[in-house]
């Protein structure tokens, strides 16, 4: 899952965002409404977690440009403020959600697991293909009813190409998906990773190469 964490407090978005990565999200931190847009035109997101007292350009505004835009990247909103006027507000410029500050991070965790999950089309809750079993919720994977023991990256791989129900990921869309912007994308990370994963998912293969570049279970 891509997700775009928007918080102008330094120390609690680079702490947020690193639990985030260590539950197998690709993460990219804007610090400034200004900041967040800039991502948003070259980035399609699955969520932006959205702190609504923003310098430059103000979280409200923030929100009503990504849910006027053409894609179906969700929002959750963050703010100090408790009331349910405020909540009410925040969902009314186009939030899907409202988390109040302060807030427990397995909240918000699973918060932005549920968004995910509405994306277009909807995502099921766990995917399965034939003896493989992924439930993304709990970050658990079997095979023929035995764990897997895979990297929060490996993980994040097969539950991508699971999701697309058959179709082709390119390494681009891997790539986009699954890491995040401090990735090289010409290095070879994907293949590494896929190539890992199959190893460890054993026989018969579910991933199957797509030339030219390309892969689909």
């Amino acid at each position: 899952m891509r997700v775009l964490l928007v918080e102008d407090h330094a120390k609690l978005a680079t702490t947020v965002a690193r639990g985030l990565r260590q539950k197998g999200m690709a993460v990219d931190v804007a610090f400034d409404g200004q900041d967040a847009l800039d991502h948003l035109i070259g980035t399609a997101y699955d969520v932006v977690v959205l702190d609504r007292e923003l310098p430059r350009v103000h979280g409200d505004e923030v929100c009503r440009q990504i849910a006027a835009g053409p894609g179906s990247t969700r929002v959750l909103m963050l703010t100090a403020a408790r009331s349910v006027g405020d909540r009410v507000a925040g969902l009314g410029i186009g939030a899907d959600d409202y988390l109040a500050k302060p807030f427990a991070f397995a909240e918000l965790v699973a918060r932005i697991q549920a968004l995910g999950r509405r994306a277009t089309p909807a995502t099921p809750p766990t995917l399965v293909h034939g003896d493989l079993v992924v439930d993304p919720a709990r970050r658990v994977a079997t095979r023929a009813g035995k764990p897997l023991r895979l990297t929060p990256k490996e993980f994040a791989v097969l539950e991508r190409l699971l999701a697309a129900r058959g179709s082709v990921l390119t390494v681009g869309d891997l790539l986009a998906g699954v890491w995040d912007e401090m990735a090289d994308p010409f290095t070879g990370t994907v293949k590494v990773t896929v190539s890992r994963l199959r190893a460890k998912l054993g026989d018969p293969p579910v991933i199957e190469t797509v030339p030219p570049g390309g892969y689909r279970i």
